[in-house]
């Protein structure tokens, strides 16, 4: 079943959860949010949990009731999003750590689950999630009572190892958090390579894990092939696809293959992206549609059952880079029609 056929190499995972642990010399808690960024919380969480890791981050409650289903009752799940309205009973009931962004969640928190663990997080420059510094010192002695299993901000450049925010944002957590006796945490993925500095005692590696820059000694994690469904020959002025947007500048053949914009095959890669078969490059042609990408396969000697979107010759960040994105989303928004395997 599936539309292709995405492979997830978990040792990959592991391989570069424990680099950047090493890198790290920090406790190493790996984000699995968003379906471990779409490649399957349950089997990479399992994974991860094999190889040692103890802690997870997760961006909501319900995603920790389905992390805490795949791992048991032991590892720490702790949730981004903090304690929001209607979240109690998940957090009691899965033994989920959240981490509180605002001075309304620690009141909800501590009213209605007095005793259950959290953490706090502060916002240094990012405006997005977290408390201000001004909001933080009305709250901190109460919050400090009682004992929050840490305190952490989040980088909003740290993809840009020169940028003046870094600093700004390193000093500024220093000085919300200096001589306080609860374990920190700064960096994800982009702040643990920023140097020692950044890394305190907990680190989020994330986009690191699956295969993504800026961890460019990463090992590669996920492989794309598509089936191809039809092959047709061309003559020279013909065209193909909607709006008749490509027209063949000589004999071609084409394959049309089964993948588009609803599997994560971006439409902005329309005319910008080649699929590859062994190492051969085959631009798409036309418009990506909602199912169906059209190949140039002319130069290939014979046809091929499939062709290959990601992998030795293309990675996330390189079809990210065609489609004017970034390997966030190509990996967030790969479809659920793929045949998907987790390699051991």
């Amino acid at each position: 079943m599936g539309t292709g056929r995405l492979s997830i190499d978990l040792q990959a995972i592991v391989a570069n959860w424990r680099a950047l642990a090493n890198l790290a010399q920090s406790d190493a808690a790996p984000v699995v949010k968003a379906d471990a960024y779409g490649l399957g919380i349950g089997p990479v969480a399992r994974a991860l949990a094999q190889a040692g890791a103890r802690k997870f981050f997760v961006a909501y409650a319900e995603e920790g009731f389905t992390l805490r289903r795949a791992l048991g009752p032991g590892p720490e799940i702790m949730v981004l999003s903090g304690h929001m309205a209607g979240d109690a009973r998940a957090l009691a009931e899965c033994r989920l750590t959240p981490m509180l962004n605002s001075v309304d969640q620690l009141t909800r928190h501590l009213e209605s689950l007095p005793d259950h663990p959290f953490g706090v997080q502060l916002d240094t420059g990012m405006n997005r999630l977290g408390m201000e510094w001004s909001e933080w010192a009305a709250v901190a002695e109460i919050a400090l009572s009682q004992n929050p299993v840490l305190l952490m901000s989040h980088l909003a450049c740290a993809d840009e190892t020169d940028h003046p925010m870094n600093a700004y944002q390193l000093d500024l957590f220093h000085q919300m958090t200096d001589g306080l006796n609860v374990p920190r945490s700064l960096a994800a993925t982009g702040g643990i390579l920023l140097g020692s500095d950044y890394r305190f005692d907990l680190v989020r590696p994330g986009i690191g894990l699956y295969g993504g820059l800026p961890f460019d000694q990463a090992q590669p994690v996920v492989t794309l092939d598509i089936p191809v469904i039809q092959v047709r020959d061309l003559q020279e002025g013909e065209v193909a696809g909607y709006g008749n947007a490509w027209q063949a500048p000589r004999p071609s053949r084409l394959a049309t293959v089964a993948a588009g914009y609803a599997d994560g095959l971006l439409r902005s890669l329309s005319h910008r992206v080649n699929l590859w078969h062994g190492d051969v490059p085959c631009p798409a042609v036309g418009r990506v549609s909602m199912d169906l990408i059209i190949v140039d396969i002319t130069d290939l000697s014979d046809d091929p059952e499939s062709l290959r979107v990601i992998g030795p010759n293309q990675t996330v960040d390189q079809l990210a880079d065609a489609a004017g994105t970034i390997g966030y989303e190509v990996l967030t928004s790969l479809g659920t029609r793929y045949a998907r395997s987790h390699r051991e």
